[in-house]
């Protein structure tokens, strides 16, 4: 499970320093649009958090830079792709657990 989400994580971040230093490069609306709907996922979990606006406050008043951004939208994702991990790890372990009560009461042999 941790493995999994580790190779996520970092699959996510390569594919964001990729497709940011392209669209910095060429700047072509596609790479417009891909690099938004990567930053789409950090960027609705911290409005979930309610702190979506206080980054975006400091981002226009100049306390953080683009790469802090970055790396803010990069933690975030990281974080996100673990709980996610973590959550359906511990629902497959519960599903685990009922199966192996259900089929070990259902098929036990009788006692008496």
């Amino acid at each position: 499970m941790w493995g999994n989400a580790f190779l996520l994580s970092v699959l996510y971040l390569l594919t964001g320093i990729v497709v940011e230093s392209v669209r910095r490069r060429y700047h072509k609306p596609f790479f417009e649009r891909l690099s938004m709907a990567l930053d789409s996922l950090p960027a609705r979990a911290l409005e979930l958090v309610r702190a979506m606006e206080p980054l975006r406050e400091a981002y226009f008043s100049g306390r953080i830079t683009d790469l802090g951004v970055r790396v803010v939208f990069g933690l975030v994702t990281v974080a996100v792709i673990f709980l996610l991990a973590v959550v359906v790890g511990a629902i497959m372990a519960v599903l685990r657990w009922a199966l192996m009560r259900a089929t070990r009461g259902g098929h036990g042999s009788p006692r008496g």
